[in-house]
């Protein structure tokens, strides 16, 4: 098992994402999204929309007309579905979900109650063709016998229905128009070969913790959950694929990260093991063991040779008709590499880590130029607020929705990343032509002389990017302002 100092599961997480290194321009904006697996959807707009803060953060000041035409596009490119959140997701993704979709039809329920006419819809747009909430009368519901006149929570009749429709997948949503879904068939929009993809819960679970754990780059089980949002059955079928290799993960031990709850709720030693030797033998484990599944619903094999901290092998990673075999070979990197045996071996290795990493990722040392960039709140990197801490030494909130005079940090704080590290905040908003600052701070222990022409150069691009032509900083820490009166106005 390979031991990781917090410094170097940081720099492989911000490769992992984009955030480091020449690597994460290529393919553009549908590349970026390929390499993040999901891409956060949310309504509020303060120097632009999250996904768009999402593409700039990695890309720098790509058009944002681009943005919007590399996500939805026709022929699509990518579907709206839910992953950790409403998010837009790579169309070859849509089988993976069948899982998901599923559960919702099973359920029947979606917030509010199925209206009885969700059958008539489904029959509008196949007779009719794509249509918006304002085709079938509104998105919010009536108040006072006024179409319309309901709060943005509270949704209408067809806004459920069209919503419930895309939830079992019969609707699919791969482009906008002026923000609002437009909702069509899945058949005539998704490839034929994704539509008749029939993959088993389990093939579905295995398949997403490979993609999260990939854009994760090293994660812990936690994390892995909170970026797929699984529980019950399909948490237990995680852990299972997990500890038989079949996710295609490895175990690692991160220094600094707290140790493994074990199932009692005492913590595993995480006991650094850079050297492990074991036999060759492979073994067969069943997904089913955490989950009470039938016997060969999904099984993992694959064989491991370890000496000295290095394994080796070659099986390809593939699943079919509900078996997953898989293996990885990684070399050099970090001091060890890894196959991913379904071993006795494996097992204990798995049972003192306290983290999972992506065997791909372990093959060099992350290198290259760290980008300086606002982050959005909704970005993946700080998805989960106890992991942003745990990574980046970070405490982040976002206060919105906390009353403006018990604020700490503003409305739509955005930390600011710089040098592989989260170096502070800023409150940003507009005015006409100015990006204005309405609060800016360094975090405790960074200094104004080393830190702020950082936060000034963060400030000045997004400034650019979104159509303006100065920078007001309205509030910042006393030691702060002086530095950065040279540059900001």
């Amino acid at each position: 098992m390979t031991d990781l100092t917090a410094d170097e599961a940081r720099r492989i997480i911000l490769r992992a994402q984009g955030l480091l290194g020449a690597d994460a321009r290529r393919g553009g904006v549908h590349g970026m999204l390929r390499r993040l697996g999901a891409v956060q959807l949310d309504t509020i707009s303060v120097l632009a929309r999250s996904h768009e803060l999402v593409a700039y953060a990695r890309l720098g000041a790509v058009g944002r007309d681009t943005v919007e035409r590399a996500y939805w596009h026709d022929p699509a490119q990518s579907f709206e579905y839910w992953c950790h959140a409403a998010c837009i997701l790579p169309v070859e993704h849509w089988s993976l979900y069948a899982f998901r979709r599923r559960a919702y039809r099973e359920r029947r329920y979606r917030w509010h109650e199925v209206p009885d006419h969700v059958d008539k819809l489904l029959e509008q747009v196949r007779a009719s063709g794509p249509v918006t909430t304002a085709d079938v009368g509104g998105a919010r519901a009536a108040r006072n016998g006024e179409p319309g006149a309901g709060e943005w929570w509270d949704w209408s009749d067809s806004k459920i229905g069209l919503e419930w429709l895309l939830d079992i997948g019969e609707l699919v949503c791969t482009r906008r128009v002026g923000w609002r879904r437009v909702y069509d068939l899945a058949e005539r929009v998704v490839p034929a070969d994704l539509l008749a993809e029939d993959l088993s819960d389990e093939e579905c679970v295995i398949r997403l913790a490979r993609i999260a754990g990939r854009a994760l780059g090293v994660a812990t089980r936690g994390d892995l959950i909170d970026f797929l949002r699984l529980k019950g059955r399909f948490a237990a079928i995680l852990d299972e694929a997990l500890l038989s290799g079949a996710a295609g993960l490895v175990p690692v031990t991160v220094s600094g990260w707290p140790a493994r709850p074990r199932a009692n709720g005492s913590a595993s030693r995480a006991t650094p093991a850079r050297s492990a030797t074991a036999g060759s033998s492979g073994a067969t484990i069943t997904a089913a063991t955490a989950t009470g599944m039938p016997q060969g619903a999904t099984t993992a094999s694959a064989g491991a040779t370890l000496t000295g901290g290095a394994a080796t092998a070659t099986a390809d990673a593939t699943l079919t008709g509900g078996a997953a075999t898989s293996g990885a070979g990684v070399a050099g990197g970090f001091g060890g590499a890894f196959a991913v045996p379904a071993t006795a071996a494996f097992r204990a290795a798995a049972a003192s880590a306290n983290a999972w990493a992506d065997p791909a990722a372990l093959e060099a040392e992350p290198r290259g130029r760290h980008r300086t960039t606002l982050v959005s709140p909704f970005d993946s990197l700080i998805w989960h607020r106890g992991r942003t801490e745990r990574v980046f030494g970070f405490a982040y909130q976002l206060e919105l929705y906390v009353p403006r005079h018990k604020r700490v940090h503003g409305y739509f704080t955005m930390p600011v990343l710089a040098g592989g590290r989260l170096i502070g905040r800023v409150d940003p908003a507009r005015d006409g032509t100015t990006l204005v600052a309405r609060q800016l701070s360094l975090e405790p222990g960074l200094t104004a002389a080393r830190w702020a022409d950082a936060l000034r150069d963060a400030l000045w691009e997004a400034a650019g990017w979104v159509g303006c032509d100065a920078v007001r900083v309205e509030r910042a820490d006393p030691g702060l302002a002086a530095h950065l009166e040279a540059g900001v106005r």
